[in-house]
């Protein structure tokens, strides 16, 4: 509690246009923003109208009632700065002065998973995948739909329907 009151309390203003900031905003993916109270973010055009000053807040991992499998301390689930999300050791810290590592080095990164439906691919017939990616949006994918690494492109069936 005495947290939220600290940060009622310290109202910033906009580097930009010197507005007061918004209230803190949780995105879908867990990252923390506060954006200028002069601009307002319009559906139909999908552009902020007035300020555009965005405050990304930094993400504090939360600790996890996993243990770790190499030495038995708590997990932390950390979201890097490009959005991934991992499990890493409690014990594993990062000197940026020195830039060595220390502590336990298990890290585990969380992918999305995918399952069989039991219906059939409108376009060529095949079975269906239910995949929920990392970040928990779903979709519906042909099972044929892969990927070739080597020539970076997609082959199979292309169809894909988000949810």
């Amino acid at each position: 509690m005495v947290n939220k009151k600290t940060e009622e309390n310290q109202k910033e203003a906009c580097p930009k246009c010197g507005s007061l900031l918004s209230e803190i905003i949780t995105t879908k993916s867990g990252r923390r923003l506060q954006r200028c109270s002069a601009g307002k973010w319009n559906k139909e055009t999908k552009k902020v109208e007035g300020c555009n000053y965005i405050k990304w807040l930094p993400f504090e991992p939360q600790v996890l009632e996993e243990k770790c499998p190499k030495c038995g301390a708590p997990l932390l689930l950390n979201i890097t700065r490009f959005g991934k999300r991992m499990k890493k050791c409690s014990t594993n810290s990062w000197d940026a002065k020195t830039r060595t590592a220390s502590g336990c080095d298990y890290v585990e990164w969380i992918k999305g998973t995918s399952e069989e439906l039991e219906e059939k691919c409108p376009k060529c017939g095949s079975q269906l995948l239910m995949v929920t990616t990392a970040s928990g949006k779903k979709l519906k994918k042909c099972s044929t739909n892969k990927w070739d690494s080597k020539n970076r492109v997609a082959v199979g069936c292309d169809y894909i329907e988000w949810l």
